[in-house]
């Protein structure tokens, strides 16, 4: 072999190293899983692809309302649409927190909003609030494979899988407290779906939708 053709070969090992290793970056990139039951038996449409949320803006709580302080009982105003909070649940799994809220927006259409507190993708970043928006997909009985699979002509690869313990508050359809399997999926295009499950029950799953700061206004009961 001439230096000349090694020196090609090792160009082409590096780079096929690279792309590798940001292949595995960006589908690191789950979420913990939104909520499976939800009140009444109206059909859920699903939502169309998942854009990648817009950099943040001003400060959290200052420049705009913290989700963080949304209760039980409140109004919010999420995305255009005024819906109010039915109920809550308190999730963790491997020393992750999170919460997610049940709205209904009056017409029997209920959506599930998470929220959680990331730590930023590179060291020393500071961390930064995900806020998504659940809704509902049919999926036929389908079982959340352990590798890709395809749902409405989209391909989705596994990003994460396991069990996290909740507590509920006011209206979810859920136990007070129980255990919830979930499995992660992402799309190419950043689209997010995730199956979940009580232990024991079939699964559900939905299309996340993230939002960008300052999409919520929050109108704290009376």
């Amino acid at each position: 072999m001439t230096p000349e053709v090694a020196a090609i070969l090792g160009l082409s090992a590096v780079t096929i190293a690279l792309l590798l290793g940001a292949f595995l970056a960006t589908t690191r990139q789950g979420r913990k899983p939104r909520t499976s039951g939800t009140p009444g038996e109206s059909p859920l449409q699903p939502a169309e692809g998942a854009q990648p949320p817009r950099p943040s803006a001003g400060h959290v709580g200052i420049d705009y309302p913290d989700p963080r302080t949304i209760k039980v009982g409140d109004t919010i105003d999420c995305q255009g649409t005024r819906t109010r909070v039915l109920g809550a649940l308190y999730l963790s799994s491997q020393g992750t927190e999170w919460t997610e809220y049940l709205l209904d927006d009056g017409n029997r259409r209920y959506q599930w909003l998470s929220i959680e507190t990331r730590s930023g993708p590179n060291p020393g970043d500071p961390p930064h609030l995900e806020v998504l928006l659940w809704t509902s997909v049919p999926t036929q009985g389908m079982i959340p494979a352990k590798t890709t699979l395809s749902l409405e002509g989209v391909e989705f690869f596994p990003v994460d899988r396991g069990t996290a313990a909740f507590r509920s508050e006011g209206v979810t359809s859920m136990p007070e407290r129980g255990l919830l399997d979930f499995a992660d999926y992402r799309a190419a295009d950043g689209r997010l779906l995730c199956f979940d499950r009580l232990q024991g029950q079939p699964w559900n799953s939905a299309y996340a939708q993230p939002l960008p700061p300052g999409s919520i206004t929050i109108e704290k009961k009376g």
